[in-house]
Order: structure tokens, then C-alpha cells, then sequence
């Protein structure tokens, strides 16, 4: 099989070098790009194509939302992965709506750096753990929790589509897989959140956490 080509998208040429050096480690990764802004991040990746971008949130010229916003718009293939100092609730809910498939703190250990890497290329979605105990924690007793009657309710379709849409797969995506139109993938996502008083994809995300459903992985 071939490396996971992985693309760097950083401020700081200190943590660039550090990421490389992690990855070079790796017999199955390989480091096919740098940028030092978001703009050079959104075109690199573009041309170069990676199968992974380590974003970092907080950069100059375009920040990480932005970037992956239109990285995603423009690459739907390439994984996103956000680097970030940040533990708030609401940048989170910015990366996973605009396309990030994972959410990793700077300061975590450089083990699990890698085990989101492997995540992502998976298919699957990763949430620093820190971050998640954090949103389910608000989540629960806010609004989603998992004894909340009205999830009963769901359909086995609708259950299928959460959990897709937790583990980082649009609506055109869900759609081929059931042979159905992407319209009539975002009628049952709308239904079952409102069946569940979900307002947004966190906490979707946060529900799945829950369910232990971001552990998965999904081969269409």
C-alpha cells in the first residue's frame, strides 16, 4: 500500500519541523507539502492533492476555517485534520461544520496525533479526548443525552444517516450509498434532529461520542 501523503498547514516553522519529525517516524506517512498561511495552504493542497491536511486553526491571510471551508468545496476527497490550542466548544463546531474530520489540541501527547492521522484516512472522525468530554459534558445536560426517549423514535434510516454525518460524510456521499437523493438524505437528517432537539452537527457529533460510534469506520 502506499504512505499517506500528508500535507502540513502551520504559522509556525517550530511546529511544522516538529510535525515532520513525528510523521518521517512513521513507516507509512509521508510529509508531501508545507504552508506557512492559509491561502498558500488552500492552493498547495489543491495542486498537490494530499490524502491528509493538518490544519492549524489560527493562521494569517486565511485562518483554518476558512481554508477548510473552501478546501472542502473545492477537495471533498482530502481529510482535514485541525491543530489547535483552542478547547472551546465553538471552534469545534466551526471545523466539523465547515468539513473538518477531526479535532486535535497542540498540547496533546504526539501518540495520538498519529492515531487521529489514522482515523481520518479511515474514514472515521476523531475528537481530542479532552475536547469531547468537554461537549458531551454540555451537550448531555443541555440538550442531547442518551436517555432521552425521543431517540427511540428514530428510524433505522435516520439512525444510519447520524451516524454517517458524525463520522464526516456529506449528504451526496450518504445519498449514492442508499441510492437516494441527497435532498432526501438532509429530510431525514432534519427530521431526526428534530425529533431530538439536535440544533446543529456537534451535537450530532456529541451523540455519536456517546454511542461510541466514532470508534467506527465505513468503506463505501
Amino acid at each position: 500500500m502506499s504512505n499517506v501523503r500528508i500535507m502540513l498547514a502551520d504559522d509556525h516553522e517550530l511546529m511544522r519541523d516538529g510535525l515532520r519529525l513525528l510523521i518521517d517516524q512513521q513507516p507509512d506517512m509521508e510529509i508531501v507539502g508545507e504552508a506557512e498561511n492559509g491561502e498558500t495552504a488552500v492552493a498547495l493542497a489543491q495542486r498537490l492533492k494530499p490524502d491528509v491536511v493538518l490544519m492549524d486553526v489560527s493562521m494569517p491571510e486565511l485562518n483554518g476555517y476558512k481554508a477548510t471551508l473552501r478546501l472542502k468545496r473545492d477537495c471533498p476527497d482530502i481529510s482535514i485534520l485541525a491543530l489547535t490550542r483552542h478547547t472551546d466548544e465553538a471552534y469545534l463546531q466551526q471545523l466539523l461544520e465547515a468539513g473538518a474530520s477531526g479535532y486535535v489540541l497542540k498540547k496533546s501527547a504526539s501518540a495520538m496525533l498519529i492515531e487521529a492521522i489514522r482515523a481520518v484516512i479511515a474514514g472515521g472522525t476523531f475528537i481530542d479526548p479532552k475536547v469531547a468530554e468537554k461537549i458531551v459534558n454540555v451537550c448531555v445536560h443541555r440538550r442531547v443525552s442518551c436517555d432521552n426517549p425521543t431517540f427511540a423514535n428514530l428510524s433505522p434510516r435516520e439512525i444510519e444517516i447520524l451516524r454517517l454525518i458524525a463520522l464526516g460524510y456529506s449528504s451526496k456521499e450518504i445519498g449514492t450509498r442508499f441510492r437516494i437523493s441527497h435532498k432526501t438524505v438532509e429530510v431525514h437528517k432534519t427530521n431526526a434532529m428534530k425529533k431530538t432537539g439536535m440544533r446543529s452537527r456537534i451535537d450530532i457529533v456529541s451523540y455519536a461520542i456517546l454511542q461510541g460510534w466514532l470508534q467506527e469506520t465505513e468503506t463505501f
